[in-house]
């Protein structure tokens, strides 16, 4: 009757993509790019199984590039949509989509300037032209509304809590012989303990279950991010050195906002300290934090409504143009520079890897998850050496890491977000590295009795 091809995120965390075909027509679960080494990379580059022409439309969980950013590329090769997203998910696409492609445009031409690209010439694999017709695309679908896509098949979004707009699927497919098929799509599930967003709603009852494993086989240690955070802080400021944070432009970088902001307001950390947000593209998030109200968990709602600003500092500086980013090259501490991408495989932040790293006085601190063979996974393995650009800098900063600002469930909170299911669906584990995906199989079996499935890619399911 149909069938669900896995055609990313199957042993890694990016490239999240699932095929369902169906009825003659084809519907795709995210679009994401594969993100990491340059094989890795090289995937986004490779055919696609069937023409994009022949996909009915694509149905996102949430807004990061590894769920998403393929999108302006299937466009590119004759996807003509719909795209389904929540209102702040089409929201936050208006933004990274188009920087995608910027960034993409960026990484071409200076890698055929440096002459360190295997293609020659060195091509984009989208440009923010591309993205931006991609956007025309999008139809809007609010939380817990039932679209119908065809006859006999639906779906409806649920709040995961993982970033703005971010959401779980269920969708339903008509069985001929009376009754329905229910499947759900986790994407990324977030944390009960988000300080902005409103926790993930419990995964409902399900004949079949695709769940992402991205912290599946450990458990976030139970840090107290305020003190854990201005301990760093303090600590890089006495050696008057500046601490470097790559963060995703989207969610990490407006929660660490939060929690500075909270670390001022309690005199934790200077008043005085400047903060630099070198990331056009969390600056324009910052803007849509402030708008979706709706989206806000209870505690944080009450702030706003007592008349505060969670997100205001007296001494930020918001960095937008080039020419104001490079103008941190000669930035001595202290200072705090917030910078994107949170894993260091583009963006602004690798020039500032450059003037940073060398120097023992700064600091630089993770606050999200490290994908193999990205920079940051690197510098997290303790490298003592990293390659930007061509250019060999050694590593000399201070290495800190908070693991509990992770926006991703850890193994015993996506045991809880299933707590809730009583009959064992069919299970398919994605959307994490080998060992983890094989760690969070495991916690299933223990926990729940479950057997599951880690699919490979291309491996196809029939019902």
């Amino acid at each position: 009757m149909y069938e669900i091809e896995f055609l990313g995120a199957c042993g890694t965390v990016t490239g999240s993509r699932y095929l369902l075909k169906i009825w003659n027509k084809n519907i795709l679960v995210d679009c994401g790019l594969f993100q990491g080494n340059r094989e890795t990379k090289q995937l986004n580059w490779e055919d696609f199984p069937l023409p994009p022409r022949h996909i009915h439309g694509v149905i996102l969980t949430h807004a990061h590039v590894d769920h998403s950013g393929f999108l302006p590329r299937l466009h590119k090769l004759g996807f003509e949509g719909p795209i389904w997203a929540t209102p702040g998910t089409a929201a936050l696409l208006s933004i990274m989509l188009p920087d995608s492609g910027q960034i993409q445009e960026e990484e071409a031409r200076f890698a055929e300037k440096k002459g360190y690209s295997p293609y020659k010439p060195a091509l984009p694999l989208y440009t923010e032209e591309d993205a931006e017709k991609t956007l025309k695309l999008i139809e809007k679908v609010p939380y817990h509304q039932i679209v119908e896509i065809l006859p006999g098949l639906t779906f409806s979004y649920h709040y995961a809590g993982h970033i703005l707009g971010s959401a779980f699927v269920d969708l339903r497919v008509k069985r001929p012989k009376g009754g329905r098929h229910k499947w759900i799509f986790s994407g990324d599930v977030g944390r009960p303990s988000h300080p902005i967003l409103k926790p993930p709603e419990p995964a409902p009852e399900a004949d079949f279950l695709v769940v992402e494993s991205t912290y599946g086989d450990r458990l976030h240690p139970p840090e107290d991010i305020h003190s854990v955070l201005g301990g760093i802080i303090n600590r890089t400021i006495a050696r008057g050195g500046t601490l470097l944070i790559p963060s995703f432009a989207v969610d990490r970088a407006q929660e660490l906002l939060v929690y500075l902001s909270d670390l001022v307001l309690a005199g934790a950390v200077p008043a005085s300290l400047p903060i630099y947000v070198d990331s056009p593209m969390a600056l324009e998030t910052l803007n849509f934090y402030r708008q979706f109200s709706a989206d806000y968990n209870g505690a944080f709602a009450a702030r706003v409504a007592a008349g505060q600003d969670p997100f205001d500092l007296r001494h930020l500086h918001p960095v937008r143009t080039i020419e104001q980013s490079k103008g941190l090259n000669a930035l001595r501490g202290p200072a705090v520079l917030i910078s994107a991408s949170g894993m260091c495989n583009g963006g602004r932040i690798e020039h500032h890897l450059k003037f940073k790293l060398p120097d023992p006085n700064n600091t630089i601190l993770f606050v999200g998850f490290q994908a193999a063979g990205t920079k940051g996974r690197l510098i997290l393995d303790g490298a003592r050496e990293l390659l930007v650009h061509g250019e060999t800098i050694p590593v000399r900063a201070e290495v800190a890491q908070i693991s509990a600002l992770s926006a991703h469930a850890d193994r015993d909170e996506l045991l809880g977000w299933l707590s809730g299911i009583t009959i064992e669906p069919r299970v398919f584990v994605v959307h994490g590295e080998e060992e983890a995906r094989a760690g969070f199989q495991k916690a299933l079996k223990k926990a729940r009795g479950w057997s599951s499935t880690a699919p490979q890619p291309r491996e196809i399911f029939r019902p």
